[in-house]
């Protein structure tokens, strides 16, 4: 779908930015869904959010396949322990026939973006849009 070229693309056009892509917070081997300390990779989301947003950068862009969950989304968002911050959640969308091995709901509340026939920047631009217009 394209999510980490698009939040790359984000923070290249948002001045003031940081940009934390959840992928680093648990990159271990072997990766696997069962290791039961995966949820601990969460936690170091929380924390460098936490990090960025207390240090008063105008964006801070986060970009995670596992924050489409509600509940692992929630657990990341509660231990986050800055304030004066708006969440703008986006899920990014394409056919079918690209989502066929990958199927997952968007989180509920997000705005849904379809991704196909639409550049990394174009992209990028859309969600600045909205994000500055974001309460």
């Amino acid at each position: 779908v394209g999510k980490t070229t698009v939040a790359e693309r984000l923070f290249e056009t948002c001045e003031d930015s940081a940009y934390f892509d959840g992928d680093w917070a648990w990159r271990v081997n072997p990766f696997s869904l069962s290791d039961p300390r995966l949820r601990n990779g969460d936690k170091t989301m929380s924390f460098a959010l936490s990090n960025y947003l207390r240090s008063g950068f105008a964006y801070v862009i986060f970009s995670s396949v596992v924050i489409i969950g509600a509940e692992i989304r929630e657990a990341i968002l509660r231990d986050i322990d800055a304030d004066g911050y708006t969440t703008v959640a986006f899920t990014l969308t394409c056919s079918e026939a690209t989502l066929a091995e990958l199927r997952m709901p968007p989180c509920p509340g997000d705005r849904v973006l379809d991704t196909d026939g639409k550049t990394p920047a174009q992209l990028a631009a859309e969600i600045k849009r909205i994000a500055d217009t974001a309460e």
